[in-house]
């Protein structure tokens, strides 16, 4: 794992192979996909990714019509809190299997439940559905279904790290959500695809092209691309904002947004780690089974989940402590 602001290095080898056999297989661009193809392309290939460890059990529940989650129990709790995890895929494509891997890894290292979204998927289900379904789910876990602690930290991946984005400032205001941390994972803050790390990095699985192909799937309307639901960078207010690991990949075209959000978050008061991995592209925890580098980084990701929850306990333990004092 590497922490701070570094120099790019070079593409990682194992995934420069992978992005040279991609290229050379001849299939048309995901922009010339219709949405269910696109996402058949994605499940073809999850076995890039390593399954994730073992967990106590793994149980199917209905949150409201339409929206699905996964509870991952470790096998054994070791402490208080639930990761509510949101799936990465721009919106349009990915679901529990594609996070399947990550949720079971999460659920060990941090020794808590994982709940995994289904959250609905755009064009067919646009903005606002995916920040709805978002909120609805951590009110769930929030009032104790299920058993679940409600002592929260969200993580998410590229479009899901967009909506533990923008839940985090939707919930900064509630009194009935806690939310104790926030993982953001190479996540979407930002519409803005003519900034400098997107000149830089387009062409290594994810482009400009391919995020307009889902902005306009989730959000049709330009104009409102720019509100905080949908890039959270341009909240005017970031304070008050639960702790936060933000990570980013140094051949990522979001990694510019990842870094200046990060910044951002800092300036406010927010409490930020940066992971910044300088070999990695975008979606890399996607890539574990053939890349020790990626391999790594998800094992750093999950230590980090693992220590905002130690941090929210020493946090209630010293308020605790000064309330009998």
């Amino acid at each position: 794992m590497t922490s701070g602001v570094q120099e790019r290095s070079e593409l990682d080898p194992a995934l420069q192979a992978v992005a040279d056999a991609a290229s050379g297989a001849g299939l048309p661009p995901m922009v010339e996909l219709t949405p269910p193809q696109a996402r058949e392309r994605i499940r073809g290939a999850l076995q890039a990714c390593a399954p994730g460890p073992e967990v106590a059990s793994i149980e199917a529940c209905s949150v409201r019509d339409g929206v699905s989650v996964r509870i991952y129990r470790p096998t054994q709790v070791t402490r208080a809190g639930t990761v509510v995890h949101f799936h990465g895929g721009g919106w349009v494509t990915g679901d529990f299997d594609y996070a399947d891997p990550l949720c079971r890894l999460l659920a060990d290292t941090a020794g808590v439940p994982v709940v995994s979204v289904d959250y609905r998927l755009a064009p067919e289900h646009p903005f606002p559905a995916a920040v709805d379904d978002a909120e609805t789910v951590l009110r769930w876990v929030a009032s104790g279904s299920e058993g679940l602690d409600p002592r929260i930290v969200v993580t998410g991946d590229s479009a899901g790290g967009n909506l533990a984005a923008v839940s985090a400032l939707l919930m900064r205001s509630d009194d009935e959500v806690a939310l104790v941390g926030q993982v953001l994972i190479y996540p979407v803050v930002d519409a803005d695809l003519t900034r400098d790390s997107y000149v830089d990095n387009s062409g290594v699985f994810l482009g400009a092209r391919e995020m307009g192909w889902f902005f306009d799937h989730y959000c049709p309307d330009v104009n409102a691309r720019t509100s905080p639901d949908i890039s959270p960078i341009h909240a005017a207010d970031l304070s008050g904002l639960p702790p936060a690991v933000v990570v980013v990949g140094g051949h990522d075209p979001l990694l510019d947004e990842g870094l200046e959000y990060a910044e951002r978050l800092r300036s406010a008061g927010v409490p930020v780690e940066v992971q910044h991995y300088p070999t990695l592209p975008h979606g890399f925890l996607q890539f574990t089974a053939v890349s020790r580098a990626a391999a790594a980084a998800a094992e750093a990701v999950a230590s980090s989940t693992l220590r905002l929850f130690e941090g929210a306990a020493r946090q209630s333990d010293s308020i605790e402590a000064v309330d009998h004092a």
